[in-house]
């Protein structure tokens, strides 16, 4: 069995981070990188490679930009499907009238535009891991649909008349309480209960400080820059409401206005110092709704353009928005619907590209 990944020499960063942290684990999960240096985070990719074994369904939970992704490649790279596709699905990027046929796929002629049959995510993970992301956010239309699928049910392509069985593992994961979710009429309880054959939570970037600095390192490595110690514990002190994202986003920042290879608190982005002190004591409702109006004042209140910066679904930013009864929500910049994340937050999310996102 394999144990914590692939090591260091098959991992494309230099050496020089492993020499400057030798406490650190650098790990390879189906073409995302991982780098590892607290016991929190050692301990969930412990339960990863348990729950990998089994062929249970697995809920992840945490909060947006801690890694739930790497995760999910980590429970496929430590299972008996690890030589099988890896195929990951945001159920927030669609539409509803889109989401059915990159599920299930569809027949030619099926509807307008269907000028040639295309197999479904399902068909496509066929014997390995199917990763639905967001899965809070399926349209209440579909819920059942999946659930039929996840109980061993057959299905049809849109348009198609033979059945096809799905043999992928599913692997879901969450930002939001999916129970909440149930109370409020908004997820079904049957498909909750199901998806919940095993739950594994991602803890946030404040709960795993000991990550911030080799997390830096990597982030920085390309760079040519490297922190100053009270840069650093300014870092540490901050809560990250953002997480791993919002980090590499502040770096990514940094470095452009630095007078020099070594980045001080001055070449963090402006008002940084301040957001830390004004936001130290607030829960973290308080904080979250901070971060996103904060996103929005940089985008000139353009909802996508800040969406991308959160790495959340517009629609996510809209819900929460109007939980907050905040303005933000009429009358403003919306960008285009279903839009994807784009430049160095996007590299930070999308496997095989850059680094990967990292724990």
């Amino acid at each position: 069995m394999k144990r914590f990944g692939v090591e260091s020499d098959e991992v494309t960063h230099p050496l020089t981070l492993r020499e400057r942290r030798p406490e650190l684990r650098l790990m390879n999960f189906a073409g995302m990188t991982a780098v590892v240096a607290s016991g929190t985070m050692r301990r969930v990719l412990e339960k990863a490679e348990k729950v990998a074994r089994t062929d249970s369904t697995v809920l992840i939970s945490g909060e947006s930009g801690v890694g739930k992704e790497l995760v999910a490649r980590a429970i496929h790279h430590y299972s008996p499907r690890a030589d099988k596709p890896f195929v990951d699905l945001n159920c927030a990027a669609f539409p509803e009238n889109l989401i059915e046929s990159e599920l299930f796929g569809y027949e030619k002629g099926a509807f307008s535009g269907a000028e040639s049959t295309k197999q479904g995510m399902f068909e496509a993970a066929a014997e390995g891991t199917l990763f639905l992301d967001e899965i809070g956010e399926l349209e209440m239309r579909m819920q059942p649909k999946l659930l039929r699928v996840l109980d061993g049910q057959p299905y049809y392509r849109l348009g198609g008349t033979r059945k096809i069985q799905a043999t992928a593992r599913i692997v879901a994961a969450t930002n939001a309480s999916l129970e909440n979710a149930v109370h409020r009429g908004l997820f079904r309880m049957d498909l909750f209960h199901r998806l919940d054959a095993i739950q594994l939570r991602v803890p946030s970037l404040r709960e795993r400080i000991d990550d911030i600095g080799p997390l830096c390192d990597m982030f920085l490595e390309s760079s040519g820059c490297n922190l100053r110690a009270d840069t650093l514990e300014l870092l540490r002190q901050y809560s990250w409401p953002g997480n791993i994202r919002e980090l590499r986003n502040v770096l990514n920042k940094a470095v452009v206005f630095a007078e020099g290879p070594e980045l001080t608190p001055a070449d963090l982005p402006l008002g940084f110092e301040h957001d830390h002190a004004a936001t130290s004591g607030y829960s973290l409702e308080r904080i979250e709704e901070q971060t996103i109006l904060r996103a929005l004042d940089q985008t000139g209140g353009h909802q996508q353009k800040a969406a991308d910066i959160l790495g959340i679904s517009r629609r996510t930013l809209i819900r929460k928005l109007k939980t907050y009864g905040s303005p933000h929500t009429n009358g403003h910049k919306t960008g285009d619907r279903g839009a994807r994340m784009h430049g160095p937050v996007a590299a930070a999310h999308a496997g095989g590209h850059g680094p990967g996102v990292s724990l």
